[in-house]
């Protein structure tokens, strides 16, 4: 797997990352095998959960001019319909920048829209409808750019809705390659399970220089697409969530240890710096902020439980985290009470919280710019998960970050603008593709 595209990849991150002097402005959440943006972001595409009689109703693609400069700063410039309600969740972009795949948690549908040609006004130029066919996966969840591939996390398969799940790999055309299924089960040959393998799975990060991917792991359909009240009503359903994380040697694209990480690890976010051989996640049950690191002495990798995220008890109910490209901060989004925690993890063992903040009555998504000048937000979670009536915010709210507070930059209310419930994020800009 070692081609000269995989070579130069890498190697072209880690120039932009340690250049001195270069601004980079990109979501630090990004593959380390993507082009990183100079500069300061110009554009924010959302991708948008349709809401019945709000609007056309459909799922689609939201583009706001964040330039600072602009007439139109601030606002929305560019709405892109799919047709439908999908459960528009997650995506990402293809590892040169030129098309962002985002997809739909209950049809299954893969929607690639081109940003390349015109940073402004992202067109859809491919609809893959024949996921669950082909992969025996349901529920597409992130895309993570991979040298002229990506690799879509799947959250249930096709025969029951439940776990296991897979990793399924496309070519960067949207051409299925293959599925890699996630373990399961009391006993695994090759496989050190530290706990029973529950085959769920969510995220997937990869650390290159150590030859190592981490996935965490979710819920199934039957579970997702069920209202919240319900589900965690129904003991059989509070059973089926995943309770582990999987290192994976990358290359071989095969587990090695099962990690015990109980109370539903969500996403993943692995250390910069290039002697930081750990990763951050968070419980969404439990709401426990976790390290995932390597354990030289015993020459394999372990979980440990450094913080209490709010007050447990209550169940503020982790979501998206966010590293500094620094590894010195990290930001953590909690659904329930609408609040960004964030904390200072320098000693990534011993972290301290240094702000809370309340952006609404429901927070979800946070991305930040590369220098960590800027901060972007979003609301929803699920379709079935959202809170509802006036509880029901949906909002897109951007910030400067000082290094001690929030300041606000602009805000837009995605149901007075009959958009639909925001959700996943990414940047653009004319400036990477004129160069």
């Amino acid at each position: 797997m070692k081609s000269a595209r995989f070579i130069t990849a890498a190697a072209l991150t880690a120039l932009l990352v340690q250049a001195p002097g270069v601004a980079l402005a990109d979501e630090t959440c990004q593959s380390p095998y993507m082009a990183k943006l100079t500069g300061e972001e110009e554009f924010v595409y959302i991708w948008t959960l349709g809401m019945e009689g709000l609007g056309d109703g459909s799922d689609k693609l939201v583009t706001v001019d964040s330039r600072k400069d602009s007439p139109t700063f601030g606002q929305v410039i560019d709405v892109d319909s799919v047709g439908g309600r999908h459960e528009a969740h997650h995506g990402g972009l293809s590892d040169d920048r030129k098309t962002y795949w985002v997809s739909g948690l209950d049809t299954g549908h893969i929607f690639l829209f081109d940003i390349a040609n015109d940073p402004s006004n992202p067109k859809l130029v491919k609809i893959i409808t024949d996921f669950t066919e082909k992969s025996g996966v349901v529920g597409p969840h992130g895309a993570y750019a991979l040298p002229g591939r990506v690799m879509i996390s799947g959250l249930s398969n096709a025969k029951d809705r439940d776990g296991p799940t897979g990793l399924v790999e496309y070519t960067n055309d949207g051409e299925y390659i293959t599925t890699h299924w996630m373990p399961k089960g009391e006993k695994i040959e090759g496989v050190k399970l530290d706990t029973v393998a529950d085959g769920y799975g969510y995220d997937a990060r990869v650390l290159p220089r150590k030859n190592v991917m981490l996935t965490s792991s979710f819920t199934g359909w039957n579970n997702y697409m069920t209202d919240l009240g319900k589900v965690v009503k129904d003991p059989e359903a509070m059973k089926k969530f995943g309770q582990t994380m999987v290192v994976w040697d990358f290359h071989a694209r095969k587990p090695k240890q099962v990690l015990s990480v109980p109370g539903v690890p969500l996403e993943i976010r692995w250390a910069w710096g290039p002697k930081n051989d750990y990763a951050f996640t968070t419980t969404a049950l439990t709401s426990k902020l976790y390290v995932i690191h390597e354990d030289k002495k015993k020459g394999d990798w372990a979980a440990t439980d450094v913080a209490d995220i709010g007050d447990p008890s209550k169940l503020p109910l982790p979501v998206d985290i966010s590293l500094s490209a620094d590894d010195s901060t990290l930001f953590v989004n909690t659904f329930m009470d609408g609040t960004l925690r964030v904390f200072d993890v320098r000693d990534p063992f011993k972290p301290k919280q240094i702000l809370e903040k309340k952006l609404g009555n429901q927070v979800n998504m946070v991305s930040q710019s590369w220098d960590g000048k800027r901060f972007y937000f979003t609301t929803s979670l699920l379709s079935k998960w959202d809170k509802k009536g006036k509880e029901n915010d949906q909002f897109l709210k951007a910030f400067y970050w000082d290094g001690k507070d929030l300041k606000p930059r602009f805000e837009i209310d995605f149901i007075k603008a009959e958009l639909g419930r925001p959700h996943l994020m990414r940047f653009g800009s004319k400036s990477l593709y004129s160069n």
